[in-house]
């Protein structure tokens, strides 16, 4: 401290005590006054001094503190050392295992040391390589191994377009026109096998046996392929070229309409269902008669099956597939162009030699197969009734004496409504042909009025031997207004009708004009509309042959 007070005292500057007048002694008192009052300033100003730095100091070992209880050292050197302990222990056992291997491994010569400076290089190059080498495999084919990872399917639901008219001509029509090429080719191999060109098929007959004989026949089909794709990019350029063994016949194209009437839209609709149905009933012919041909439900068909496939089996275990693929080609262009032939030819000799024509059409569907149990149920029980002839006196009581069988069944010739005559305001006479009995659901559009409830009803339709009756379904039992009577005698033509001629088959309808409308009736959506029309057309011949017609009851 005095220290400290002598060099402070050192380092302020003299101050010289002013000449005052009167005694020395006063004067010396002034000046020791004033050195007092300077090291006193001195020493406060170095005592605040000391206090603001022991105060920093002690901030400075707080945030010390603070900055070691954050950092967690001693668990951090904890931690460090454990992993310096598994490193060593891992050291030793890689040493250990190197050791083992040394000792099992035969003696080699020793290598040329190489320095530190080319493993550093050698390491870093391929190091490089490596990472070069991922990059290129994760640009290639990181796309394809992300797909093998498993992700949730999403349920897209498409959207369906609404019925449309003109939508569905205008797809039949691209159906049509896309299956064109599959039906040409189908044709001109049908030509071909039935030798409807002589010269052609005698021509493939000979190219195709003499390429089976030198194993050449998967080259020739090959080739043909080939040819025929040239020839259709020939064609494509603009070349006419037709190269068909059957001519093609051009059909005559009609403008799409644009507006159709209801009844039209309506027959456009039953006559694709017609389609559409015949088209599912001959699929699920096919696919139920391979089921029951698996399935041994005709045991005779399914036996020759498997004797079949145990020679071909054998045959192909002991034979080379050279020499079977020599006798399966010779076989295959044999039966193409004279066993199918002589078939075809002599329908006789094909239903009696031709085993799987046989076959396929013995093997039974699944609605042939109940037509035949129940068949058999009802042969069973007609039986049983044969062993007990029992008649209850109710049953005889029913039965009124003097009634014959055919009145029997005429008095059943009623519709659901009432008796027929009373219905349709006829002569008792008047009932339905046998053919007709239960008549024919039907749709009549009546294209003279404009109402869609006045030109369209469902109902079934009659004929009789001098009438054509139409009993509409919206009609009651007392008012017969929607009901529709018509002579055969005043009709004037009779034709089957057709909305679109773009759809195949002649239609679901039938036409009939008669004098007293602009436009003809048209009875459509009739499922059995051939045999309607048969049964029509023959009675209004029948009619109009006759020189005097019978007397009719007036409506």
């Amino acid at each position: 401290m005095a220290q400290f007070q002598e060099r402070k005292v050192a380092t302020l500057p003299s101050r010289s005590c002013p000449s005052v007048p009167g005694t020395g002694r006063l004067q010396r008192r002034m000046c020791l006054d004033d050195f007092t009052f300077d090291s006193f300033e001195l020493l406060y100003s170095g005592a605040v001094e000391k206090i603001k730095s022991h105060k920093s100091n002690l901030n400075l070992k707080e945030e010390l503190r603070k900055l070691r209880e954050e950092t967690n050292v001693d668990s951090l050197r904890q931690e460090l050392d454990r992993e310096r302990s598994k490193r060593i222990d891992l050291e030793q056992k890689m040493n250990e295992v190197l050791k083992t291997r040394l000792e099992d491994s035969p003696p080699q010569p020793p290598r040329k040391q190489q320095s530190p400076s080319n493993n550093g290089t050698d390491k870093q190059q391929k190091e490089v390589w490596s990472s070069r080498l991922q990059k290129w495999v994760y640009e290639r084919f990181g796309v394809y191994i992300e797909d093998f990872r498993f992700q949730p399917e999403e349920s897209t639901v498409e959207a369906e377009e609404p019925l449309s008219a003109k939508r569905l001509t205008e797809n039949m029509r691209r159906l049509k026109r896309g299956a064109r090429p599959v039906t040409n080719f189908l044709r001109n191999l049908s030509a071909l096998s039935n030798w409807h060109s002589v010269y052609t098929s005698a021509i493939a007959f000979i190219i195709y046996m003499n390429a089976a004989w030198h194993g050449w026949a998967i080259p020739m089909l090959l080739f043909l392929a080939i040819l025929r794709l040239s020839l259709n990019y020939l064609i494509a350029r603009g070349w006419r070229i037709q190269w068909s063994i059957v001519p093609e016949v051009s059909e005559p194209t009609e403008p799409p309409k644009e507006d159709l009437t209801v009844s039209e839209k309506f027959q456009l609709v039953l006559d694709v269902a017609q389609k559409a149905q015949n088209l599912f009933g001959k699929m699920s012919d096919v696919l139920e008669k391979i089921k029951n041909l698996f399935m041994w439900v005709q045991p005779e068909s399914t036996r020759k099956l498997y004797i079949c496939l145990w020679v071909a089996f054998i045959t192909s275990c002991v034979l080379p597939y050279k020499l079977m693929g020599f006798m399966m080609g010779l076989y295959a262009g044999i039966k193409f162009f004279i066993i199918d032939f002589l078939f075809k030819s002599c329908p006789k000799l094909r239903d009696k030699y031709d085993t799987p024509f046989i076959v396929w059409n013995s093997l039974p569907t699944d609605p042939q197969l109940k037509e035949r149990t129940n068949a058999t149920v009802s042969r069973r029980l007609s039986g049983i009734e044969k062993i007990q002839p029992v008649v209850s006196r109710s049953s005889l009581a029913t039965v009124p004496c003097g009634l014959s069988r055919e009145e029997d069944t005429g008095s059943a010739r009623s519709t659901k409504k009432g008796a027929f005559h009373e219905i349709f305001s006829l002569l008792e006479s008047e009932r339905p042909l046998a053919v007709c009995e239960n008549g024919w659901r039907c749709c009549l559009i009546n294209r003279d009025r404009k109402m869609p409830t006045d030109y369209i009803r469902n109902g079934v339709l009659y004929v009789t031997e001098n009438y054509l009756c139409f009993e509409s379904s919206s009609s009651r039992s007392s008012s017969s207004k929607k009901n529709k009577v018509i002579k055969l005698v005043d009709i004037t033509d009779i034709q089957k009708y057709k909305v679109l001629s773009v759809l195949p088959g002649s239609g679901m309808g039938i036409s009939i004009a008669t004098p007293s409308t602009q436009k003809p009736l048209v009875f459509g959506a009739m499922i059995h509309r051939d045999e309607a029309f048969e049964a029509i057309f023959t009675q209004y011949m029948k009619i109009m042959t006759t020189t005097k017609p019978p007397a009719t009851a007036e409506l």
